[in-house]
C-alpha cells in the first residue's frame, strides 16, 4: 500500500517533530487574559469614573430632554382636547426635541467612544510592555492570550499578576 518513496516521506516528516518534542518539554508558558488584566488596572478604573463624571451633566440634559419629549407626546395623546393649532404647536415643538436629543446623543457617544479608545489604546501598550517584562521576570519562553487557549492550569495564569504590575508601573493619577 505505501512504497518505500511515502514511508521515507513519513520518516523526513516526523523525525523533526520527535526532535522537537524535549524541546518542547522544557519551554515555560503562562497564559494572560489581557483584556481582564486591563479592565481591573487602577488606571481604567479612574478614567471610567472620570468619563462618568465628565459626561454626567450632558447625560442629565439628555434625561431632561426625554422626559420634556414624553411631556409633549402624551399631550399629544389627548388628541381632540386640543385645537389643531395647539396640535401644530406641540408637534413641532416635539419634532425639535427629537432632534436635539438625537444630536446630543450621537455627539456625546461620539465624544466618549474617542476618549474611551485614547485611554484603551494607550493602556493596552502599556500592558503589551508589562506582560512582556512580567515574562522576562519570570523567565518564560512563551505568554499565550487566554481567551485564544483551550485549556491551562490556573497556575499558569498570570493575569493577576500582570494587573499588580501594570498598577505598580503606572499608578492611576
Amino acid at each position: 500500500m505505501f512504497g518505500s518513496h511515502s514511508l521515507r516521506w513519513l520518516f523526513v516528516l516526523t523525525v523533526p517533530i520527535l526532535a522537537a518534542c524535549p524541546a518542547l518539554a522544557q519551554l515555560k508558558v503562562a497564559v494572560v487574559a489581557s483584556q481582564a488584566a486591563l479592565a481591573d488596572t487602577a488606571e481604567i478604573k479612574k478614567a471610567q469614573a472620570d468619563l462618568e463624571a465628565k459626561y454626567k451633566p450632558r447625560q442629565d440634559q439628555m434625561a431632561k430632554l426625554s422626559k420634556e419629549l414624553e411631556t409633549i407626546n402624551n399631550q399629544l395623546s389627548l388628541g381632540d382636547k386640543l385645537t389643531a393649532q395647539a396640535q401644530a404647536d406641540l408637534t413641532l415643538q416635539g419634532q425639535r426635541k427629537q432632534r436635539e436629543l438625537q444630536r446630543l446623543t450621537e455627539d456625546l457617544q461620539a465624544e466618549v467612544d474617542r476618549e474611551r479608545t485614547d485611554v484603551i489604546t494607550r493602556s493596552s501598550e502599556r500592558m503589551q510592555k508589562v506582560i512582556a517584562k512580567l515574562a522576562q521576570e519570570k523567565g518564560l519562553d512563551l505568554v499565550v492570550e487566554a481567551g485564544t487557549t483551550l485549556y491551562a492550569k490556573p497556575e499558569l495564569d498570570l493575569t493577576k499578576e500582570a494587573t499588580a504590575a501594570y498598577d505598580k508601573a503606572h499608578p492611576a493619577k
